[in-house]
């Protein structure tokens, strides 16, 4: 059986041991995006926020 260590790459069970060391998956380590493709993220949910907001308001002002 695998040794179950706490830890943040740790596997959390033998089929997840499995894949990692056999089938060469990656472990989930919570890695960041870049900055350019977080600015973008941002940008893109801002937007789309926005664009919300706005309807919303301009649909009980202007109707």
């Amino acid at each position: 059986m695998a040794n179950y260590n706490e830890g943040p790459n740790k596997p959390f069970n033998d089929a997840i041991a499995h894949q990692q060391k056999i089938e060469g998956q990656i472990s989930s380590g919570g890695g960041r995006l870049p900055l350019p493709i977080r600015l973008i993220k941002y940008f893109v949910i801002g937007s789309v926020v926005l664009m919300g907001l706005l309807s919303i308001i301009g649909g009980i002002f202007l109707n």
